[in-house]
């Protein structure tokens, strides 16, 4: 093996509905996911005699608790991880799922191993644009258009499963396009004033990414895109990007 270096993009939630909840506690999905552009991580694998992992760009874990490192524990490699973190912990842009299917792609390891290490890895493998159902692990590729993102997300995050205890407390609400919103606003009261914020910048829509702590506009035009991003730049407190989805360069 050569050393390698792989782009890990973000994962977008266009839509998201929790269909129901199975014994062990997981939850079961119905959603339409696409990767996105920006943000993105990078990782650089290098053979070594024993695994290793550094990380730039943000505090992540530099251990077995990283699922990079994780996912080359599965393929049974030693290797040194070089991980340049863009995208943010808790922002619902499936960050960590990222890293994990991009190390599992340079390894050129079989795609299953994906549902081990977690529910957004295996789409994050293949990447595009799918219609995701159960837990993350039944993947129906789609046609979608491809649009111009704007993804704003604020100086804090929000814990996954800190989101999906609250749907299940506020009774399982279902909230189209997002039915974790509700939940992710209870669990982070500061979302509600954030997305108004942005969609006031954003002269549009945003959609919660996710579980949150994100909010995404999407744009047929790229010129209206880039100008909205400005605004929103502006207007917020935290970290905004422009991307494309569905995006499928993993190189």
């Amino acid at each position: 093996m050569r050393e390698i270096t792989v782009v890990a993009p973000a994962k977008l939630t266009l839509s998201l509905r929790i269909t129901g909840v199975r014994a062990d506690g997981l939850h079961e999905l119905d959603a339409v996911m696409v990767t996105v552009s920006e943000p993105h991580d990078t990782l650089t694998i290098t053979p070594a005699g024993a695994m290793s992992l550094s990380v730039s760009g943000a505090d992540a874990p530099t251990d077995a608790s990283n699922l990079a490192w994780r996912a080359a524990e599965v393929c049974g490699a030693a290797v040194a991880l070089r991980l340049h973190k863009d995208i943010p912990a808790g922002a619902g842009l499936g960050g960590g799922s990222a890293d994990a299917a991009a190390v599992l792609r340079a390894l050129d390891a079989d795609p299953a191993l994906g549902a081990t290490l977690g529910a957004d890895v295996p789409f994050c493998v293949r990447g595009g644009a799918a219609h995701v159902r159960g837990i993350g692990d039944v993947l129906e590729p789609i046609d979608v258009p491809t649009r111009h993102v704007v993804i704003a997300t604020p100086t804090f995050g929000c814990v996954t499963a800190h989101v999906y205890r609250a749907w299940d407390a506020l009774g399982g609400p279902h909230a189209p396009p997002n039915d974790l919103e509700p939940a992710a606003q209870h669990v982070e009261p500061r979302l509600v004033a954030f997305k108004d914020t942005v969609e006031s910048a954003a002269g549009a829509p945003a959609i919660l990414a996710g579980s949150g702590s994100s909010y995404a506009v999407l744009f047929d035009g790229e010129a209206a895109a880039a100008a909205a991003r400005t605004r929103v730049a502006a207007a917020i407190d935290g970290s905004v990007w422009l991307g494309r989805a569905p995006a499928n360069d993993h190189t």
